[in-house]
């Protein structure tokens, strides 16, 4: 009996000690109006950890009210800090930002440590290219709240029990923001992490990949194919098979001899061109960019203290170090030369940063950086997660640097919450299947709910064969996404809108020239979010929050507040209440099975443009006014446009048009009733299209 009494203690004990041991608050307030600080024992609320994901550093402005209804609980277990928050059983919870799976997360776990995550294959899937330490909440009243945990080091988070947010590091801030709706949290996350420049409008029309188009006369081939064939495009992008032995900065002297004049050429016939520049430098003696680099004894550095050395496409290669402001001043002047040979945008890839050959794919956790700029020096296990929206914050300052009158187009891989202030992302090496496809939905809606609104997938799927039927109805659909990029890997089979015959390549024409059509909304779209960080690509429940149908649903979506995009595969998705009038956009669009149906929002007013073959075609303005009259004969909708390359509109050079539509004596009549901005109207009238409830639009679709 002594000897079962002492085991039952033992076993009574030992849960006791593995328990992780609550971490009491040290403060609580409100840091603005309906935005909570939570500050744990162990931090002191006047002098907060750097907050790489805030514009500001956050402090108390008034006292947290008693009534406040959402509250951390704090732990730590060794090294381990943890934020938990109990819910009801019926929240819904999204963002969580660059994830495989639903759109609703509950019941989810996802690991927050940017991951080169070939095919999603990693993990299950569970941690990619990206970490957004933030979740929003949804009520069974359509109030909603945000939990952003502003720690960037390693982490979990999982939404199996409430939420909580685990993290390899000390303690951390928590803010929570209590909205009276899904959209005014998101209006609030952009004023915390700020918003989007509105981007070039070039960059808004369609874009061709490939790992890679080289040498220079495969890039001629490509770009006469489009035009040849009449298919809306306005970027070409050059993988890395463009450098001289993939060292970044430089050209290939036989396949890519007068970058400057294959650039001159491109730009002639109407293209963009994108060209990727990846962190790893060869570490190469004779190398200029090495060579320079250790001048400033640039790199992130191992345990020893020696530059960390890994194996990328060069070989071995060093790692910049961006967390040091003096590195990322060097890096940003790296960009002037480079962008002088014509080059329109460029393409962080890699920047993890990944590493081959190692066993988490990327450089030590205990890898050293320096810090400054208010940044402490700390390890990688803290910065891992920022490296990549370092890399794009000194990437976009070198290019506004060398070309100060430009808007510049920065795509990044990697990204931390906040890095849609730098640069336009996408959701990584997807696959050529029936699975990445429909999940290329729920991914881009989450981003969006996570703050980056400039985003979308690889349509057709880069990794892996495509057949040309899922090619056809990918880009059926994904030519409404806000960044729209056909892309393939080096080993996969050929994925142009032509490469799969005369009937893919016409679903595909016609799919593109509907993006086209919609470019005067588009913009406005992205100008919104730009101006309030609202997503340019919206769940259904945003619409209505408040009913339940609406939660789960990632098939169909809208574009803007407007239009509703319903793929061929989801004709029986639920709809947002009212009355939404089906549109059809150019001849054939309603014939070809694989096309997605589009539908205009009862009182609305949609701005549309002609069908053109790249964004320099396209005349200011509207040359068409889709109206949707309510049953009172009403409707409204808002145009924007600028020089669409610039930064003149930040002084007024821009029109900003409310439409109001009304029925006078049975004619419908459009007016503009409110016009922001100094530009002057286009010279070109606008239409205007009535669409009616039951309409066969095919006799008559607007041009």
């Amino acid at each position: 009996m002594p000897f079962l009494r002492a085991l039952f203690l033992v076993l009574a004990v030992l849960p006791l000690a593995a328990r992780p041991r609550p971490l009491p608050l040290k403060a609580a307030g409100l840091a603005a109006p309906g935005v909570a600080l939570f500050v744990p024992q162990g931090l002191d609320p006047a002098a907060l950890p750097p907050s790489p994901a805030l514009v500001a550093q956050p402090a108390f402005q008034a006292p947290l009210p008693h009534a406040w209804r959402l509250r951390p609980a704090f732990s730590q277990d060794g090294d381990r800090t943890t934020a938990r928050f109990r819910l009801p059983a019926d929240v819904d919870l999204y963002g969580t930002g660059e994830v495989t799976g639903p759109l609703r997360r509950n019941g989810t776990r996802i690991e927050l440590w940017n991951t080169d995550n070939y095919g999603y294959g990693k993990a299950g899937g569970r941690r990619l290219y990206q970490s957004h330490p933030w979740v929003l909440g949804l009520r069974r009243d359509g109030t909603a709240f945000g939990l952003l945990f502003d720690s960037s080091w390693k982490a979990d988070l999982d939404c199996r029990d409430g939420v909580a947010f685990t993290c390899r590091g000390p303690a951390f801030p928590v803010l929570v923001i209590e909205r009276a709706s899904p959209a005014a949290v998101l209006r609030t996350l952009g004023d915390l992490t700020g918003r989007m420049d509105l981007p070039p409008r070039w960059a808004l029309g369609y874009q061709q990949s490939r790992y890679s188009y080289a040498p220079g006369a495969r890039v001629r081939e490509i770009a006469a194919a489009f035009r040849a064939r009449r298919i809306p495009c306005d970027v070409l992008w050059l993988d890395i098979d463009y450098m001289d032995g993939y060292r970044i900065f430089t050209f290939d002297p036989k396949g890519f001899p007068d970058p400057a004049g294959l650039n001159a050429e491109l730009h002639a016939q109407g293209f963009r061109t994108v060209w990727m520049i990846d962190p790893g430098v060869k570490a190469e003696a004779g190398f200029a960019v090495r060579r320079s680099g250790d001048a400033l004894d640039a790199w992130v550095k191992d345990a020893s203290g020696a530059p960390c050395v890994g194996e990328v496409w060069p070989g071995d290669c060093v790692f910049p170090d961006f967390t040091r402001p003096e590195v990322r001043a060097w890096w940003a002047g790296l960009y002037g030369p480079f962008l002088a040979q014509g080059a329109d945008g460029i393409w962080n890839d890699m920047n993890e940063p990944a590493v081959f050959g190692t066993p988490d794919g990327t450089l030590p956790e205990d890898s050293r950086h320096g810090g400054g700029g208010g940044l402490p020096p700390g390890p990688h296990l803290r910065y891992h997660n920022l490296y990549g929206t370092l890399m794009a914050r000194a990437t976009r300052e070198g290019m506004l640097a060398a070309r100060p009158g430009l808007r510049p187009f920065l795509l990044t891989r990697a990204g931390f919450l906040g890095s849609q202030r730098y640069a336009a992302t996408w959701t990584g090496d997807n696959t050529s299947t029936e699975r990445d496809l429909r999940q290329a939905i729920p991914m881009t809606l989450n981003l969006g709910l996570s703050g980056q609104p400039f985003n979308g997938p690889d349509l057709g799927g880069y990794a892996g064969d495509a057949t040309g039927e899922l090619w056809a109805r990918w880009c059926a659909f994904g030519a409404f996404f806000p960044f729209a990029r056909g892309h393939a890997a080096k080993n996969a089979n050929a994925k142009e809108p032509w490469a799969f015959g005369p009937e893919v390549e016409r679903t595909c024409r016609i799919a593109l020239q509907r993006r086209y059509r919609l470019l005067p909304y588009l913009y406005t779209c992205f100008r919104e979010a730009a101006e309030t960080g609202l997503p340019v690509l919206r769940p259904l429940f945003l619409a209505d929050p408040a009913d339940p149908a609406l939660r789960q649903e990632a098939r169909a979506f809208l574009l803007g507040p407007d239009l509703l995009v319903v793929p061929a595969w989801a004709a029986d998705a639920p709809r947002p209440r009212g009355r939404w009038l089906p549109l059809s956009l150019v001849e054939g669009d309603l014939d070809d099975p694989l096309q997605a149906r589009l539908y205009l929002r009862e009182g609305a007013i949609l701005p549309l443009g002609p069908v053109v073959e790249t964004t320099a075609q396209a005349p200011e303005g509207a040359t068409t006014l889709a109206v949707a009259p309510d049953a009172a004969g009403h409707a409204e909708g808002r145009l924007y446009h600028d020089a669409g390359e610039g930064f003149a509109y930040r002084a007024g050079d821009y029109r900003l048009v409310t439409y109001r539509a009304s029925r006078v004596d049975g004619t419908l009549q459009v007016r503009e009733a409110r016009v922001e901005g100094r530009r002057p109207a286009p010279p070109q009238p606008w239409t205007l299209l009535e669409l009616r409830a039951g309409a066969d639009l095919r006799s008559a679709p607007p041009r």
